[in-house]
């Protein structure tokens, strides 16, 4: 799937996540969504494969269910550039329950675009 395609996903999925935990989970805007998506994108792009490689040991250790905390810690970082005004999470746990969230739709999604793109374009 394209660059471009993840990051409208991942704003749409955030605007959808922040919908049902309106308390827990705030995004101020369309906008914000759109560079938040885009912020995650550099984050994990720039510094995620570093993460994995320092926690690999506890990763294999925790049959890789570590990776979740490190795609929350990845969402804290995208709320603490953005900012937590426009763009945040109540706790560290809640910031990895959307993490799973956008997770299991990216699981989704992907394997939607996949198909489609077996039969031809």
């Amino acid at each position: 799937m394209g660059f471009w395609k993840r990051i409208l996903i991942n704003t749409i999925l955030f605007i959808a996540i922040a919908g049902f935990f309106q308390s827990s989970f705030h995004v101020a805007s369309v906008w914000m969504a759109l560079i938040a998506s885009f912020v995650l994108a550099i984050l994990n792009a720039a510094i995620k494969p570093f993460l994995l490689l320092l926690s690999l040991p506890i990763t294999l250790l925790t049959l890789g269910l570590f990776s979740i905390v490190i795609n929350g810690f990845m969402l804290q970082m995208t709320s603490y550039v953005v900012g937590k005004a426009n763009f945040g999470f109540s706790s560290f746990g809640m910031a990895m329950v959307v993490s799973i969230l956008m997770s299991i739709a990216n699981v989704i999604v992907s394997n939607f675009f996949a198909k489609d793109g077996v039969d031809g374009e």
